[in-house]
């Protein structure tokens, strides 16, 4: 099986995250994912975004919450020449015509609070836009991450993100009783947590494993060499050379280990 990509945050290390220049960059990549965030605004528009506040990649201030879609338009992400915080209409939109599936990370707002009715919004959406089967739910909460799977409205299972002091807390054991008691098929494991002894282990518990935050060539080199089901890269175009260059048989050029 060939471990597929998924270009995270539409590609972050190469071009502006979460903006429409980025994910129409993504969309002409033979990727298998693209990866993305969700809040919602104060009027419940369903708004790609990473982080609950605007301050670090916009020009504004303040929580997503606070302002409406009307207000949202008229706030401009920084480096992208004027563009504005998408909607998960607009991304799911430019990913439509290709083979590309949507991986959506469900956030919190400021507060850490769930946002209510946040996930059938998505579903309205991402059905409207003939997308629902093409959607895995990400989340750091596996409660969050089981209500997902249980709802059977997503064709592919949902992923439980483990947060390194989760992992260290739990351990390979731990992690795969959680989320065999939540009813989650699987798991996303942050990069350095990820070693042949928890890929086996994850895979002996029935679980789909896969990485995040695999960025730079060892790294990169070393996650696929792991043969996981997925993972998450800020630099798609790079992951996708050395996947390439690995399946051609060809030797690596350095250690890369």
């Amino acid at each position: 099986m060939t471990t597929q990509i998924a270009s995270h945050r539409g590609g972050a290390i190469l071009w502006p995250e979460n903006s429409p220049a980025a994910f129409r960059q993504t969309a002409l990549l033979p990727v298998e994912q693209v990866e993305f965030d969700l809040h919602l605004s104060a009027d419940d528009a369903v708004m790609v975004m990473h982080d609950a506040l605007l301050d670090r990649t916009t020009e504004a201030h303040g929580p997503v919450r606070a302002r409406s879609l009307a207000e949202l338009r008229q706030v401009r992400l920084k480096g992208t020449g004027g563009e504005v915080v998408p909607t998960l209409a607009e991304v799911a939109e430019i990913f439509r015509p290709t083979g590309i599936s949507l991986r959506i990370e469900i956030k919190r707002d400021a507060e850490g609070r769930p946002y209510p009715g946040l996930l059938p919004r998505m579903v309205t959406e991402l059905e409207a836009a003939g997308m629902l089967e093409r959607t895995i739910v990400t989340s750091f909460q596996a409660s969050l991450a089981a209500q997902a799977e249980a709802g059977g409205r997503f064709r592919q299972r949902a992923i439980w993100l483990v947060s390194l002091p989760c992992w260290k807390d739990a351990g390979a054991a731990g992690i795969a009783a959680v989320a065999r008691a939540h009813g989650i098929g699987a798991v996303g494991l942050h990069q350095t947590a990820c070693d042949a002894a928890a890929v086996s282990a994850m895979r002996d518990a029935g679980l789909g494993v896969g990485a995040w935050s695999v960025n730079g060539e060892a790294t990169l080199r070393r996650i696929l060499a792991l043969g996981v089901d997925v993972f998450t890269t800020d630099d798609p175009v790079a992951a996708l050379a050395l996947r390439s260059e690995g399946a051609s048989g060809r030797q690596p050029a350095s250690g890369g280990g």
